[in-house]
């Protein structure tokens, strides 16, 4: 086999071309396009070493996808907010990195609605739209509120949580697409459902910072997957170092092989060499 790229491996680069998604290696700063291996023999080899993507020491364990552990517990984007945007402490003075929350946290974002495994809910940065959705393997989406800060839209996520799931299963995007839903009905129940709760919010916060997207249509996204395994088995490149086969397709982060499954964002920040 020829090895057409090596290097530090990140989360494959995502982008939507009309309803198809278009995938790409991150090794270090090349780029190698993926949806061209579809139906060919294809080699990962981890290489023995990980560098954190924050400070480049070699560390034996990835923390927080990508981390070295002091990294892990100092930066701001390994802080509890960011799984749990309510918990936002910026505002009290003891944030870690208070212009990295600046930046990344005092922005628009956008709690939406998706169909990967079943309707979930989910919150994301404005600007990564439609990007989280393809790294969710999402084959509806629809943005349903718009709000003004991260934690607004953990105290959005929260309320639609109750009536709404908010996890993937993940062994089940991987079996096929989800059966297609109304998501424009389920976002009206979802409004009448939680009207009073919406309301506090912007009495809170005011109409501006937490704005209902009522006349938003869903997207459709189709991936590239050729055929989808009727058993899931998982590679892991840390008990046995290679994962080969024939690639039957992509989706979300996951490259679907005939003899398993691997979920490249797992492994960031993990030496990798691509043979084809």
């Amino acid at each position: 086999m020829i090895e057409i790229g090596r290097g530090s491996v990140n989360k494959m680069s995502a982008r939507l071309d009309a309803t198809r998604v278009e995938y790409a290696f991150r090794l270090g700063d090349a780029q190698i396009p993926v949806n061209p291996l579809i139906g060919k023999t294809v080699r990962l080899e981890y290489l023995g070493a990980i560098h954190c993507s924050h400070c480049g020491r070699r560390t034996k364990t990835s923390f927080s996808q990508g981390y070295c552990y002091p990294c892990m517990q100092k930066l701001a984007q390994c802080d509890v907010c960011i799984m749990s945007p309510e918990k936002c402490h910026h505002e009290h003075g003891t944030c870690r990195d208070p212009s990295w929350g600046e930046q990344f946290c005092m922005t628009d974002h956008v709690v939406y609605l998706a169909n990967s495994s079943g309707v979930k809910v989910g919150i994301t940065r404005a600007t990564q739209l439609p990007t989280r959705w393809l790294d969710q393997g999402a084959s509806q989406a629809l943005p349903i509120v718009r709000v003004a800060t991260r934690q607004q839209s953990g105290f959005v996520e929260d309320l639609f949580r109750s009536q709404v799931a908010d996890r993937t299963n993940w062994r089940a995007l991987l079996k096929g697409d989800a059966p297609s839903v109304d998501l424009t009905a389920i976002r009206q129940q979802l409004f009448e459902s939680c009207a009073e709760g919406l309301s506090a919010l912007q009495a809170r916060f005011g109409l501006q910072a937490i704005q209902l997207l009522n006349d938003v249509a869903p997207i459709e996204i189709k991936y590239p997957v050729e055929a989808y395994p009727t058993k899931i088995v998982s590679f892991n490149l840390d008990k046995d170092p290679i994962a080969e086969g024939t690639l039957l397709g992509i989706k979300g982060q996951y490259l679907i092989f005939d003899t398993g499954v691997i979920n490249i964002r797992k492994y960031t920040a993990y030496q990798l060499a691509v043979h084809q």
